[in-house]
C-alpha cells in the first residue's frame, strides 16, 4: 500500500468537497461575501468535484485493491467532509486557498504516481 496513493485519495475527496461547496450559493457567499454567487463557474465546480470524487475512488481502489478500497474510500470522503465542514465554519475566507491546494497536491500526487509507476 502506497503513503503517496493514501495521501492522495485524501487530499483529492477533500478538494472535490472544496469544490462542490463553492458550487453552492450559501457556501459561495459565506467565501466570497454577501451577493456572490458561483454563476458561470457552476459546472465547472460541480465537474471538478465530481472529477476529483472519482479520482481519489480511483487510488482509494488501486492502493488496497476492491475489497478494502471501498471501504477506504468511504473513510477518506467522511474526514474529508468533516475537514471540509469545519474549514467552511472556521475558516471561511481561507477555503477557497486551501481547496485550491488540496486540488494541485491531489493532481500533482496523481501525475508522479503514473511517472513512478511508469518507470518501474
Amino acid at each position: 500500500m502506497s503513503s503517496l496513493l493514501l495521501a492522495l485519495v485524501f487530499a483529492a475527496s477533500f478538494a472535490g468537497f472544496c469544490a462542490l461547496s463553492l458550487a453552492m450559493d450559501r457556501h459561495s457567499e459565506d467565501v466570497f461575501g454577501r451577493g456572490s454567487s458561483p454563476g458561470a463557474w457552476r459546472r465547472w465546480l460541480q465537474l471538478g468535484g465530481t472529477a476529483l470524487l472519482c479520482l481519489s475512488l480511483g487510488a482509494s481502489l488501486r492502493a488496497t485493491g476492491t475489497s478494502i478500497g471501498w471501504v477506504l474510500w468511504l473513510g477518506a470522503l467522511t474526514a474529508a467532509a468533516v475537514a471540509t465542514v469545519g474549514l467552511l465554519s472556521y475558516a471561511p475566507r481561507r477555503f477557497h486557498w486551501i481547496g485550491s491546494a488540496a486540488a494541485a497536491l491531489a493532481l500533482f500526487g496523481f501525475l508522479l504516481y503514473l511517472l513512478l509507476a511508469a518507470l518501474h
